[in-house]
């Protein structure tokens, strides 16, 4: 009689599933919304040509060519190859004014950001942990900067401290700071409430514990979106006090005052102007766009996973 053998079966195991990183996690939301993806890429080639700018640009920012004056781009009729977007009044090529220039407005939106945002997230904790008479100042003072509309305010400031490219960051900075006080006061409030604050000050957490290593943490989501669209009302509110000539002054090359100086030429020269007005316009889209893409990644709420 045949021999029949029997073999156990012997269990496979299968891999776990493995979770996502909370930063693969985060990219997973952040692409999902190709808008922002756009936006991110155009941003990184911006801050690359703003970085690499003296070694990149065709020519120097504020080198003159006498003999080709207003020369059209080189695409269009008596255009140059050697200016590839034309050239200003002065005979300077837009294109290396146009990368110089994003340096400026780029570190006038950073340095604004980052000036408002520090001093923000702590008169809005203390205005949270402290409702009474400290909480009420600091908020009846940001109600009155916010009763005046933003640009006037930073006229105003430029005007007494006087134009120039550090009084204008820090008047973007002082307009901007309201809101970032109300933000992360309405955000610390919210949590206060919640267990794990709660358990903190069981635990004996002292103030200055508790606002900034368990409160903050979880108020830092709005705060990153409110701060990348703050860096492109800072842009706009700069490019606007260049062109009233309160912002950084000629020769230096701010969008703005390049957009000031072309004024004259709109009719004659048209590229003069709408180079620079196209380069504000798309980067503070591109950051207007990126805000979107963080607000969807960094809120449970709205992930849209791919």
């Amino acid at each position: 009689m045949a021999e029949t053998t029997t073999q156990a079966a012997v269990p496979v195991a299968t891999p776990a599933l493995s979770h996502p990183t909370p930063l693969r996690e985060f990219w997973l939301a952040y692409r999902a919304n190709k808008g922002a993806l756009i936006a991110l890429g155009y941003l990184v080639i911006l801050v690359l040509a703003a970085l690499l700018a003296p070694w990149i640009a065709p020519h120097s920012p504020s080198e003159q060519f006498r003999d080709f004056m207003l020369t059209p781009p080189a695409w269009l009729h008596d255009g140059h190859a050697r200016f590839l977007l034309g050239t200003d009044e002065l005979g300077r090529d837009i294109l290396s004014r146009l990368m110089h220039g994003a340096r400026l407005s780029l570190m006038i939106g950073l340095v604004s950001v980052i000036v408002s945002l520090i001093p923000g997230i702590v008169l809005g904790l203390l205005a949270a942990f402290y409702p009474g008479w400290l909480g009420t100042a600091i908020m009846r003072l940001m109600d009155i900067m916010l009763a005046l509309p933003s640009l006037l305010l930073a006229i105003a400031i430029v005007a007494v401290l006087g134009p120039g490219l550090v009084n204008t960051m820090l008047a973007l900075s002082i307009v901007t700071l309201p809101s970032y006080v109300r933000l992360t006061r309405a955000s610390a409030m919210a949590e206060l409430s919640k267990d794990y604050v709660i358990a903190a000050k069981l635990s004996g957490a002292g103030k200055l514990r508790l606002m900034f290593n368990t409160v903050l943490p979880n108020c830092m989501a709005p705060l990153i979106v409110q701060a990348t669209l703050g860096f492109s009302s800072a842009i706009l509110d700069a490019a606007a006090l260049g062109f009233l000539g309160l912002g950084v002054q000629p020769p230096l090359p701010e969008w703005g005052t390049m957009l000031a100086a072309a004024r004259d030429y709109i009719e004659r020269a048209w590229w003069v102007v709408t180079m620079p007005g196209v380069s504000i316009l798309i980067t503070v889209l591109a950051l207007n766009l990126m805000g979107d893409g963080l607000r969807d990644a960094l809120d449970p709420k709205l992930k849209r996973l791919a």
